[in-house]
């Protein structure tokens, strides 16, 4: 085995297997060193370590070998090398025990481990450069608290520096301080008038009056005023912090002075539409209308209070009417077609005329879907005067109603019958004025219903009378049949709850058929006669049933002049189409009107549930305007007897059990009537 060690064949050089010295001296050299103290040579002969059989003389005269020490020229010889082997090979470790095993650390000479704590270990570049980034950040972040809590402490417990509210410096304070600070310097702003701006005009609002308050906590609690952190100190020491001033509102207040505002905001859209006065057709423009939003404005009102806006604008919604100003124009003029002469009904052999002035008195012109003006027709009450020349009085139908027996009142039964289809009539004439077609136009039948069952008509609470009132007259001019005609037809008429009533609409347009004749009515300023004439004392007699009776007051005018057979401020006129006499029963009870007239006078009574004892206080009369004295030669004129102008207030007091509810006051200004003498 070639590589296993020293070969086992002697050598045949003596000198072959004494190795050299590792560093030999050359002649003339200085003795070698002695080993280092301790260490002692090993055996030798001779006190050589030269190797047997070989003498030392084999080195000549360089005072090399010898025991007797360094100095004496004794020889010495160097130990003996190991056996050289063919390739160096490291040796084995030892293994220690594991109490005396050292820490290894990595990086060793060699790739091999060091132990740690050697006195050769030295550590590496790159670990002396990580301890001292180490260490600056260490002092960095120590730096950085010192600057974080010092700050930190000194504004603890109070709000952070550099707050502000609406201009008003309150950082470094407490709470408390703040919030007297607050108070102090933003109450004043507090109280200021809002401007509101809405439809171009400007409005005025009292924020206190409005609910509105600056809530003072709130606004601080924004604040943070504990312990702060980073971030906190950060902006407290380079910054601001603007708090939006925080509002309380009482709602219900908000929304009652927005409702307030919006009555003088909001415009009703005016839709365009014809009608006619006499047989004139009568053009009403379309507008456009506008409505506040109220919930937008009560948010806009809060979130403007307090804030740095002088004017707030309001949000307004504009309506626009459902046809244009065109449209009801080109309506109006093909109206005169519709106009152009009667129009006649038949059925089963009978026919009727339905006059000019009642087709323009119920017929209008309204906007449609498309924008365009469509006519309609008020068929039920156009053939009211009409229907019984078309119908057998013993086929019609009849309403139930009520009559009064020992001061009791008595159902009369109703019952269905034959009547004329209103809404198949409405739609022949409103086709026939869109096409200006046929005026003859054949009337559909129907069965007609009574407006309530009898079942109802006992349940309306008819049961005592709750007011009466008589106006009386001389007897017997023309205008005396005209009012005994008119309390014919609504003698037993029965309102219903919540239903209101017209004058005009139930008995329609006055006519000979049914019994009116000509008779004085004022118009213009003067009295002329007119087909129905004097009706107005039956107007003003149950106008005052219906103010004592506690009803409501829908539509009443008053007369142009005083006239002295009525109370003064308690008295209505009416004429056809317009002004009508409109009453509502707004009361939980149906109404029963009876009426009575003879040749001195009439009376009109309602019979229902009693709610109210109604008084009327009038006032003295004042702005006295003294009246004119005048001829006229004309054929057609009627003597009128002058009349002062003058004011009067009513008020209509409402009581129940003795004590006052309410009281509504009514003003009526009366021109003076002329003094005019016929010649």
């Amino acid at each position: 085995m070639r590589n296993a060690g020293a070969s086992v064949n002697p050598p045949t050089d003596p000198f072959e297997g004494v190795p050299l010295p590792s560093n030999p001296v050359p002649p003339g050299a200085r003795e070698p060193r002695l080993p280092p103290a301790g260490r002692q040579p090993g055996p030798s002969r001779n006190g050589s370590r030269l190797p047997p059989g070989v003498s030392s003389d084999i080195f000549g005269p360089t005072g090399l070998g010898g025991s007797s020490g360094p100095g004496r020229g004794s020889p010495v010889i160097p130990p003996a090398a190991d056996p050289p082997q063919p390739w160096q090979m490291p040796p084995p470790p030892e293994r220690p025990s594991p109490r005396d095993e050292p820490t290894l650390v990595p990086g060793g000479d060699g790739g091999f481990p060091r132990p740690e704590g050697s006195r050769f270990e030295e550590p590496p570049p790159r670990s002396r450069k990580g301890r001292r980034i180490f260490l600056i950040v260490l002092a960095v972040l120590f730096v950085a608290g010192l600057v974080y809590a010092v700050p930190a402490v000194v504004m603890s417990g109070k709000v952070l520096p550099g707050t502000t509210v609406r201009g008003v410096d309150i950082g470094g304070l407490t709470v408390t301080e703040a919030a007297d600070e607050l108070r102090e310097r933003l109450s004043a702003v507090a109280a200021e008038e809002m401007t509101l701006l809405a439809a171009g005009k400007r409005f005025a609002l009292d924020p206190d009056k409005a609910g509105l308050e600056f809530d003072v906590v709130a606004t601080i609690n924004q604040a943070p005023s504990g312990f702060p952190g980073p971030g906190q100190v950060w902006r407290a020491l380079t910054g601001t912090t603007e708090l939006d001033p925080e509002v309380s509102s009482d709602r219900e207040t908000l929304n009652g002075a927005v409702d307030d505002l919006a009555r003088k905001i909001d415009l009703k859209v005016r839709e365009g539409s014809v009608t006619f006065k006499g047989v004139e057709p009568v053009v009403v423009t379309p507008r456009d209308g506008r409505e506040l939003e109220r919930e937008a404005a009560v948010a806009a009102i809060e979130d403007a209070f307090l804030g740095p806006a002088r004017e707030v604008r309001l949000p307004v919604s504009v309506i626009k009417p459902k046809a244009s100003a065109a449209a009801v124009r080109k309506a109006a003029a093909g109206a005169s077609g519709a106009l152009s002469g009667p129009v006649t009904l038949t059925s089963s052999g009978r026919q009727v005329l339905l006059p000019v002035e009642t087709l323009a008195a119920h017929l209008s012109f309204e906007p449609d879907a498309s924008g365009d003006m469509r006519p309609v027709f008020d068929a039920r009450s156009a053939v009211a005067s009409v229907e019984k020349g078309l119908i057998d009085p013993a086929t019609a139908p009849r309403d139930p109603t009520f009559r009064i027996v020992g001061g009791e009142p008595r159902l009369v039964p109703g019952r269905k019958g034959k009547g004329i289809d209103d809404e198949r009539l409405a739609t022949d004439v409103a086709e026939m004025v869109r096409r200006d077609g046929e005026r003859t136009i054949p009337v559909a039948l129907t069965t007609v219903q009574p407006r309530m069952s009898d079942a109802e008509a006992r349940g309306l609470g008819i049961k005592e009378r709750i007011s009466q009132f008589t106006t009386f007259y001389d007897c017997c001019p023309p205008r005396v049949t005209n009012i005994k005609t008119i309390a014919r037809l609504l003698d037993g008429y029965l309102v219903k709850p919540g239903e209101t009533f017209s004058l005009n609409e139930i008995v329609g347009r006055r006519d000979t058929a049914r019994g009116f004749v000509p008779a004085p009515m004022i118009e213009g300023g003067r009295l002329v006669d007119s087909v129905g004439g004097g009706i107005s004392q039956f107007a003003t007699t149950m106008y005052n049933a219906v103010f004592f009776g506690g009803l409501e007051d829908v539509q009443h005018v008053a007369h142009e002049f005083y006239i002295p057979r009525y109370p003064a401020g308690r008295e209505s006129t009416v004429s056809w189409p317009q002004p009508d006499f409109r009453w509502k029963n707004d009361s939980p009870y149906g109404v029963l009107v009876k009426t009575a007239a003879d040749d001195r006078g009439v009376t009109v009574a309602f019979w229902s549930t009693k709610r109210y004892e109604i008084e009327s206080i009038s006032s003295e009369r004042y702005n006295v305007t003294p009246f004119e004295n005048a001829t006229d030669t004309g054929p057609d004129c009627i003597e009128m007897i002058g009349q002062q102008g003058f004011t009067i207030d009513v008020w209509r007091i409402f009581k129940q059990d003795g004590k006052e509810i309410k009281r509504v006051k009514k003003t009526t200004i009366y021109k003076p009537e002329t003094n005019l003498r016929c010649s």
